[in-house]
């Protein structure tokens, strides 16, 4: 059970694996979120459910309100996932 709903679950874990792939690895994501690589690797692929302390944490990290997380703006869509550059 989880306090997020699935919409904002998906959202979560599309900005893990944004912050992901701009760290280069888990161990770096784990890094500046403060959080271990493998419930990182879990989370982003699927496997464990995404929490609200993490989606604060990548807030925290990216500089943007825990509401843009949720709601699916950060990355802001249409945002490379590979280099950040928007298309």
């Amino acid at each position: 059970m989880s306090d997020l709903t699935p919409q904002e679950q998906d959202h979560v874990r599309g900005a893990l694996n944004f912050l992901h792939r701009r760290c280069g690895t888990w161990v770096n994501a784990s890094k500046v979120l403060g959080m271990k690589p493998l419930t990182l690797c879990h989370v982003g692929g699927g496997h464990k459910v995404p929490t609200v302390v993490l989606a604060l944490r990548i807030a925290r990290v990216a500089k943007v309100g825990v509401d843009d997380v949720l709601a699916g703006k950060f990355p802001s869509p249409g945002t490379c996932p590979a280099c950040g550059v928007k298309t």
